[in-house]
């Protein structure tokens, strides 16, 4: 099994509730987006074509981040989630630097939303992270050991996202990407990223 997501960039209307819901989900500090959004545009006037395109962590199957951290902080799950074990990250941040989606943040020290005191929300939710350590998506583990979906997938309201099983033939996502004509960023580089997407 490896799991991956598909993201149909037709359906996609860049509302950016994923990413809303990825930090309510994961109460992550401010400046801390796991999921963002970004605007591409193409064409010249007046034929221009802008889309939306979210960007996360991709999961990939030969991670750059995990060959060189020097800690064995970040590791992969036999199901082919890249993660981080905070307790053996020394925040020297090679990961970061190795990741071409630039999708991995470093939480310097414990800001809030509101000024200097949390809020109780954040109170709960921040336990969960630790200072001067590399945080990152891992598409909602814990949601996915209670037999969920991932927040931004569940949550998504064109229905843009779809997440399952990349080894198996039949499954949903493996159709998509096969009959969809789904690809994936920068296949140039050779990390094999398990987020695949649909085109516009």
């Amino acid at each position: 099994m490896r799991y991956g997501m598909v993201i149909d960039l037709k359906r996609c209307i860049g509302c950016t509730g994923c990413s809303v819901v990825c930090k309510a989900e994961n109460a992550t500090p401010p400046g801390v987006l796991w999921l963002r959004v970004i605007k591409h545009e193409s064409g010249k006037y007046p034929q221009v074509r802008r889309i939306s395109i979210p960007l996360q962590c991709m999961h990939c199957a030969e991670p750059p981040c995990l060959e060189v951290c020097p800690t064995g902080a970040t590791f992969q799950h036999p199901n082919g989630i890249v993660d981080i074990d905070a307790d053996k990250c020394v925040g020297c941040r090679y990961c970061m630097m190795a990741c071409p989606y630039d999708q991995r943040f470093f939480n310097a020290e414990m800001r809030y939303y509101f000024q200097e005191h949390p809020t109780p929300f954040e109170q709960v939710g921040y336990q969960r992270h630790q200072e001067g350590v590399v945080s990152k998506c891992n598409f909602c583990l814990p949601r996915l050991e209670k037999g969920l979906e991932p927040a931004c997938v569940a949550n998504c309201m064109t229905k843009a996202r779809t997440f399952g099983d990349l080894d198996n033939p039949l499954s949903e996502i493996s159709k998509l990407v096969r009959d969809r004509g789904g690809y994936q960023l920068y296949p140039e580089l050779g990390t094999n990223p398990s987020i695949y997407y649909l085109p516009a």
